[in-house]
């Protein structure tokens, strides 16, 4: 797969190495001379290849192949340049999937399909619900959202009165546009199944839409 990185920052080199070491294909795009010259100079991230280019000029993403990638991810640190590079991506070269990083929490609502992102990715939101699953017993929690919202990973920890505790999956009702994805229990990881028997206490992960994702709520908290 080739992913092209938009921001040799730390955020952006980080993620370069991990895909390579995953076998990728990666590239960066970083406008900084003395960084690009720096890292090429290391060999850091290994097997990376670095461009010196201004990754919100449309040339500049033809030269570098931007039209044969299968990922762009657009981490640099300003949101507008994110936002640019994310609609180049999938207007001019139909990159099949943009993911962006949102850096002020703020500008979150402009990250969607029409400025051609996919999937965004805003640490401050996704701490503090780490924060609240941690916390939260009988409530709902949005882990993560995709495909600009129309998806999201969801977490419940059940409650004792909770209407899902001691039944079978396959007798819950789930609307067909939800899927169990994994419950955490005694920090055991079990991969769901029909007759998988939930329990007060379990930590339910499930795949749902925005259709789904009030009746999933009430299968699982009865609120």
């Amino acid at each position: 797969m080739k992913v092209i990185i938009a921001g040799g920052g730390a955020v952006g080199t980080f993620i370069a190495g991990e895909l390579r070491e995953a076998g990728h294909d990666v590239h960066i795009i970083e406008q900084d001379d003395d960084r690009v010259t720096r890292m090429r100079h290391a060999g850091e991230p290994a097997g990376v290849e670095w461009h010196l280019a201004d990754a919100c000029e449309v040339n500049s993403l033809r030269v570098i192949g931007l039209a044969d990638a299968d990922v762009v991810a657009a981490v640099t640190g300003d949101d507008e340049d994110n936002l640019v590079t994310s609609l180049l991506a999938k207007q001019e070269f139909a990159v099949p999937r943009v993911v962006a990083r949102v850096n002020n929490p703020k500008n979150e609502w402009m990250f969607n399909e029409n400025w051609g992102v996919d999937v965004a990715v805003s640490t401050p939101h996704l701490l503090t619900a780490l924060v609240e699953e941690a916390v939260s017993v009988g409530s709902l929690v949005r882990l993560l959202s995709f495909e600009s919202g129309r998806a999201s990973l969801i977490e419940v920890t059940l409650a004792g009165d909770s209407p899902a505790a001691d039944k079978d999956i396959a007798d819950l009702g789930f609307p067909r546009d939800s899927t169990v994805v994994a419950v955490l229990r005694n920090d055991r990881v079990i991969v769901p199944r029909g007759d998988t028997r939930l329990q007060a206490g379990d930590e339910v992960l499930v795949l749902v839409t925005s259709e789904s994702i009030d009746e999933v709520r009430e299968i699982l908290t009865g609120s």
